[in-house]
């Protein structure tokens, strides 16, 4: 990717020789027809790659895949604070667990030389659980193995990383706050007891800009 391409001489007619990208990576989001004319996602898919072009550096990698990314996260994000509620699944049978177990199964050098700014990622989120009295290794360990449940979690997750009271008390405690979710969700308490580190886990990445790289392995999409 030669970088010149996306200073703001040229930024115009870049964005506009990609809206062929832009088009099919909003429509592997929504998974539904969309157009220019109609559709606001494709006005924040467009924001988004222009500030994927603001933003981007060599170091993050190849430059559309890094575009995929930010595109995906504005249009949950977009989804999520507009009340259109829509349901978040994870793509495949990965987890959370799965994922830790695959990061953690490669050893640094290797992970350095595939990608210097995903390993910065996961030091700095490893650091972030430290301070909750998690690691990686827990994490692996109290993954639910059920689609249902982690779809639910993460639906919950969701929830609650746009409530600022929430997201307050968790910063604040470092601790997750079962009443208080429950009144917010209607979750059950045993539930939320059950999974709270892995609901924690989660409730860090949504809530946080620092990890694109994570929510993008973790494979979330929205539905209808």
């Amino acid at each position: 990717m030669n970088t010149k391409y996306l200073n703001l001489t040229n930024r115009d007619a870049f964005i506009e020789s990609n809206r062929d990208f832009i088009y099919k990576t909003t429509y592997n989001v929504c998974k539904r027809s969309i157009s220019w004319q109609n559709d606001d996602e494709l006005s924040i898919a467009l924001i988004a790659f222009n500030k994927a072009c603001d933003t981007y550096e060599d170091s993050k990698g190849d430059f559309f895949a890094y575009c995929r990314v930010i595109i995906r996260n504005a249009l949950i994000d977009y989804f999520r604070k507009n009340g259109q509620n829509p349901l978040l699944s994870f793509d495949d049978a990965e987890s959370i667990g799965d994922y830790i177990d695959s990061r953690l199964s490669m050893d640094q050098f290797t992970l350095e030389v595939e990608n210097s700014r995903r390993a910065e990622e996961i030091a700095i989120f490893s650091k972030e659980l430290s301070k909750y009295g998690l690691d990686f290794n827990v994490l692996a360990d109290c993954s639910p193995s059920h689609t249902d449940t982690r779809n639910s979690l993460l639906n919950l997750a969701a929830a609650c990383s746009s409530n600022e009271s929430i997201l307050q008390s968790i910063k604040t405690k470092k601790l997750l706050p079962i009443k208080e979710i429950c009144l917010f969700t209607g979750a059950k308490k045993k539930t939320l007891e059950k999974w709270r580190r892995y609901l924690l886990s989660l409730i860090l990445i949504l809530s946080s800009d620092e990890y694109p790289y994570i929510k993008s392995y973790l494979n979330i999409k929205a539905g209808e």
